[in-house]
């Protein structure tokens, strides 16, 4: 399966975007506090930001009001689109994650959609390495997405072995975006700096 340009999506991409109504999706997020991802990352005070696999630019386009400048990255064109519409003042950008070279670096790089999930699991290790790369030197990276059996999810064990291959150091480990302890279950949110 691939993208509109031969770009290869994941299966699992494939079936959430066939069951998934973009109107629904936005509408979801409209009205309830949802931009906790946006508090953790702010929390880090970056005045860049690579909002990675940023989808319709929900976290993106709220960074960018709390006055960061934002690059978001996606592979899904309709979804790009919404969010040149919504807000044409960040820089919006159509690449693969697993190859992508913006050649430049963010304060911080942020993974807050499930993109693990989401992308091939033959590119994962591509996709961290990639991000990573867009680190700045005493940068961050925050990702969160599922885990299926904890700590010893393969996804996850795949994510911390690449971030140890590309120069990053686990510096917290979350269950929730709002800092609460990781405790087994679910969800985890990690945050990787990058060593000076």
């Amino acid at each position: 399966m691939s993208g509109t340009d031969g770009h290869p999506v994941s299966p699992q991409w494939t079936a959430w975007r066939a069951a998934i109504d973009l109107d629904d999706y936005d509408a979801r997020f409209a009205g309830s506090d949802a931009h906790g991802e946006v508090d953790r990352i702010m929390s880090f005070a970056p005045a860049t930001v690579l909002d990675a696999g940023c989808g319709t630019g929900r976290v993106a386009i709220e960074l960018h009001r709390r006055g960061c400048k934002v690059v978001g990255v996606d592979l899904d064109d309709e979804m790009l689109d919404r969010a040149r519409r919504r807000c044409p003042a960040v820089t919006w950008v159509y690449a693969n994650l697993a190859t992508f070279d913006l050649a430049t670096t963010f304060d911080l790089v942020a993974m807050p959609g499930n993109v693990m999930r989401f992308c091939r699991s033959e590119d994962r290790a591509a996709v961290v390495h990639r991000c990573a790369a867009h680190v700045r030197a005493g940068g961050v990276m925050i990702t969160g997405f599922a885990v299926v059996g904890g700590l010893v999810d393969p996804t996850l064990r795949v994510y911390d072995d690449a971030c140890r291959e590309s120069g990053m150091v686990l510096a917290e480990r979350h269950g929730t975006w709002d800092a609460q302890p990781y405790d087994g279950g679910e969800f985890v949110v990690s945050v990787h700096l990058r060593r000076v």
